[in-house]
């Protein structure tokens, strides 16, 4: 019996015949303070029998031989618990011990409702701060174009105010540097909204579907099918652990969000440069696709398997294959909306290892690119996009980046029929 309670709301599956007590209870947490009173049944010799007990779940030993015919259990944790009580007389041999299974049911914040609900607020709020960062840098980032071209064009017909305006583009342009940075960040959100969107399917209806279990593996309990019902009890114990895979899912996609947002540690750590490149892929499609419903592309991977980990800074050189790829992206949907008859935007990530050296290449079958401009894409602040929707440090970043990690940024371009953007970084 509960020993500091009334014993409310507790469920038990029926009530033992002649013994008269309740099989297998469900006891809520706030009873949990249990107290449970026993007898061996010898006439001649009754008070020297001894009990000895332990509390399966919690106790890994008997307990000492007592005369005590009661045994007490405080602030009893959640769970399944089973009880066992064994006697010995004048004899000296122990009875059989009496088993009596019980559950604490865990408390209403320790639920899988209640996980849940954390894990879709925390999600909620990440998400629509993303979204709200990422427009806030937009915006940013045009006021600072603005104020660029505005000190340029103050430069040329001021050169005796070189020096000092030269210190504000110098500053201003570190700023626009970091928003850069930043703004990727906002190029992902609505990727990883969607990536995230089916691990939290799979935990719903996997939720859904245990609960409906439980449901049938109390009637089968019921009706006595034990066997049934431990049956049912492994696929939910199964259901449970894929709920728990794709929570773990859903918590990569935003762990990978956060590292992408840091600035990092600028310390190269050993990668997976193939999941980092189809991560990307994906994340940037979705980004595009969350703002252009109309938006559609073929997406193609030949990943080379034996490149293995590389030493690289993750977070920087993903800054540089989102920013290849959403260029990319970018590129095939302006030739498309030009209405091209039977043309299919493709974009296609390869990887390649060779010799000391791995080969990572973003090829689009866009416009390409101009040969009278081909020389200034790299340089900072060149840029083709319309105002407002690019800053032209993207590929300057992008080439300082992999300049660092001491490779190699090349484009090969036809025009009308695509470019190739390739990054060749060593292994050693």
């Amino acid at each position: 019996n509960p020993a500091d309670s009334t014993a409310q709301n507790i469920k038990f599956d029926g009530v033992q015949a002649f013994e008269n007590y309740p099989i297998n209870p469900k006891i809520p947490f706030g009873q949990n303070h249990l107290s449970f009173t026993y007898a061996a049944i010898d006439l001649a010799t009754t008070n020297k029998i001894k009990y000895s007990y332990r509390l399966l779940g919690l106790d890994e030993k008997w307990s000492i031989p007592l005369t005590r015919t009661i045994a007490d259990y405080r602030n009893l944790p959640n769970g399944k618990f089973i009880f066992q009580v064994r006697a010995v007389g004048e004899n000296g041999e122990w009875s059989k011990s009496f088993d009596y299974e019980f559950t604490i049911l865990p408390p209403w914040w320790k639920t899988w409702w209640a996980y849940l609900g954390y894990f879709f607020g925390f999600a909620g709020i990440m998400i629509g701060f993303a979204f709200w960062r990422a427009t806030s840098l937009r915006e940013k980032n045009k006021l600072l174009e603005q104020k660029v071209t505005l000190r340029t064009k103050e430069l040329e017909s001021k050169t005796s105010d070189l020096e000092s305006s030269l210190y504000e583009l110098k500053s201003t342009q570190s700023q626009l540097i970091q928003s850069e940075k930043m703004a990727s960040l906002g190029e992902l959100t609505a990727g990883i909204a969607h990536e995230i969107q089916n691990p939290l399917n799979f935990v719903n209806n996997f939720s859904e579907v245990s609960n409906e279990l439980i449901k049938e593996m109390k009637e089968e309990f019921k009706k006595g099918d034990v066997e049934e019902g431990f049956a049912i009890a492994n696929d939910i114990e199964q259901n449970l652990e894929k709920i728990s895979h794709h929570g773990k899912r859903a918590a990569d996609i935003v762990k990978g969000m956060l590292q992408h947002s840091s600035s990092g540690s600028g310390k190269k750590e050993p990668t997976d440069i193939n999941k980092l490149a189809d991560e990307y892929l994906r994340l940037a499609y979705h980004g595009l696709r969350a703002k252009d419903k109309s938006f559609n592309a073929t997406m193609k991977t030949d990943f080379d398997e034996s490149i293995g980990n590389i030493n690289i800074i993750p977070q920087d050189i993903g800054r540089v294959i989102l920013n290849l790829i959403t260029n990319a992206f970018y590129v095939v949907n302006e030739k498309q909306k030009s209405g091209i008859e039977n043309y299919e935007p493709t974009v296609e990530v390869n990887t390649k290892k060779q010799d000391n050296k791995v080969f990572i290449s973003v090829q689009d079958n866009g416009n390409g690119i101009p040969q009278k401009i081909l020389d200034k894409i790299f340089q900072p602040f060149f840029t083709t996009k319309p105002t407002g929707q690019g800053t032209g440090l993207g590929l300057s970043l992008s080439y300082d980046i992999v300049k660092a990690h001491g490779g190699e940024l090349r484009v090969e371009t036809k025009e009308g029929e695509g470019s190739t953007f390739n990054i060749q970084i060593p292994t050693n």
